[in-house]
């Protein structure tokens, strides 16, 4: 059975050591805090280290879970001694290379999706993008990553650059929106569930029937004045700019030509 040590104990370590553990050997979490390595450690039943040079040199597999900034910090050190490893990272903007000069095999395996910690995610139902620095370990990881998923689609770091940030106006940036809302709401003594139908609907739309440009409504579509101008009257600050940028955003797309 071949072995894995996950660097990084947050939200994408969490879910694919959950997801790889039920086909490989985790040996071991490593992260910065002891906090954190236990807390998945303990899920996945392996060590938890802080120390780098404590994590085990044979292991098959290296999966980088981290934040962008702080990979590079880590791989002189990772990948020193660990030659006939593969090295993954998981992140949708930084590109493969990032591995270059210090690991001889390396890859990407990139999910498109919305991690936390408290909530089940399915590999299987997630699209998975994958690069390697050479055919042999694009197949080695394609065949190794096909226990959680066959969902997989070969991607470049430079494509891939754009899909994920596809994904921040599509995921993070609509679910600001809701925060924005809620918090609004919020003040009115109005519940949130109150909107449900609302989003339901409109992610039916865009699922099933329609772009998200046809799918468009409200009054920043048909640029009604007076509407707009009292909306963003009764709003201050922050909140005021996203609304009256998101207006003329969406009036000028709606005008562009198909």
């Amino acid at each position: 059975m071949d072995k894995v040590v996950l660097i990084g104990a947050g939200n994408v370590a969490t879910h694919l050591g959950k997801a790889l553990k039920s086909f490989y050997h985790i040996a071991q979490v490593y992260s910065r805090t002891m906090e954190s390595a236990s807390a998945l450690a303990s899920k996945l039943g392996c060590e938890a280290v802080t120390d780098l040079s404590k994590v085990v040199t044979d292991a098959d597999y290296y999966f980088c879970a981290v934040k962008d900034d702080v990979l590079p910090q880590l791989l002189p050190e990772l990948c020193k001694g660990r030659e006939k490893a593969i090295f993954v990272h998981t992140s949708g903007s930084l590109p493969m290379d990032v591995f270059k000069g210090y690991a001889r095999r390396y890859g990407v395996f990139y999910p498109l999706q919305t991690f936390s910690k408290n909530r089940d995610v399915y590999f299987e139902d997630v699209p998975c993008f994958l690069e390697a620095s050479d055919k042999e370990t694009e197949t080695d990881l394609w065949f190794f990553m096909f226990g959680i998923t066959e969902k997989m689609t070969l991607m470049s770091s430079a494509d891939r650059k754009y899909l994920h940030l596809s994904a921040v106006f599509a995921c993070n940036f609509v679910n600001h929106c809701y925060d924005l809302a809620y918090k609004l709401l919020e003040q009115h003594g109005i519940p949130f569930i109150n909107l449900i139908p609302l989003i339901d609907e409109t992610t039916k739309k865009v699922l099933y029937d329609m772009s998200p440009r046809e799918a468009q409504t409200g009054p920043a579509v048909r640029y009604d004045e007076n509407i707009i101008s009292m909306q963003s009257q009764m709003l201050e600050g922050r909140m005021k700019e996203i609304y009256d940028l998101m207006s003329k955003s969406i009036h000028e797309r709606s005008m562009e030509q198909s």
